[in-house]
């Protein structure tokens, strides 16, 4: 080591690239996705529109999405369970009539 220099140790954070897609067919209200010990959400989203997000995740749970429909209904669904060690991408597609398809790319770390 030379004199004078710093070494830094630190803890490495888990990050998922989310991408959440309205395909319900009409504009949604209040559009919350809850992750592992935090969640995030917009007031609205369009028709065909896209919400993207980081998360970072601490501890492991369940993934949810929670969204007024247009024609008022409140919709809630819940996805895959997520983890600490899981870094990578999530693709929501929300789709007409409450339903949703997930597709992860996601690696676990030791």
């Amino acid at each position: 080591m030379v004199p004078g220099t710093m070494v830094t140790v630190g803890c490495h954070s888990y990050h998922i690239e989310t991408t959440v897609e309205n395909r319900t067919g009409g504009m949604i209200q209040l559009l919350e996705v809850e992750y592992p010990s935090a969640s995030f959400g917009a007031n609205s989203l369009a028709a065909g529109a896209q919400f993207h997000y980081r998360i970072q995740l601490r501890g492991s749970g369940p993934f949810k999405v929670n969204y007024t429909a247009g024609d008022g209904h409140q919709v809630r669904i819940e996805g895959l369970a997520l983890a600490e060690p899981q870094e990578g991408r999530l693709e929501v597609i929300l789709l007409p009539a409450g339903k949703a398809e997930f597709h992860p790319e996601l690696t676990l770390h030791p």
